[in-house]
């Protein structure tokens, strides 16, 4: 949770009393105003996101074949 408050020419938010965030206050309607440090860091770490190895790409140790378990029990398909 976050604590924001705001006057007529700052907006400041703090988590846990600590400031995390303090801007000038944009009056403009619809408009949607962004850090260009914010756009920078955030291109870094989508980067690093897209480089790294995703859950799930290498083949799971713990699966096994279910053709292994037909073996150990000598289950064989019988003809009808």
């Amino acid at each position: 949770m976050v604590e924001v408050t705001a006057d007529l020419h700052q907006v400041v938010v703090r988590h846990q009393g600590r400031v995390v965030a303090d801007h000038a206050r944009c009056w403009a309607a619809a408009t949607t105003v962004t850090d260009p440090a914010h756009v920078a860091g955030a291109a870094v770490l989508r980067r690093a996101y897209q480089q790294r190895p995703h859950p799930g790409t290498k083949a799971d140790p713990l699966v096994r074949d279910l053709a292994d378990y037909d073996r150990a029990f000598a289950a064989t398909r019988r003809p009808h």
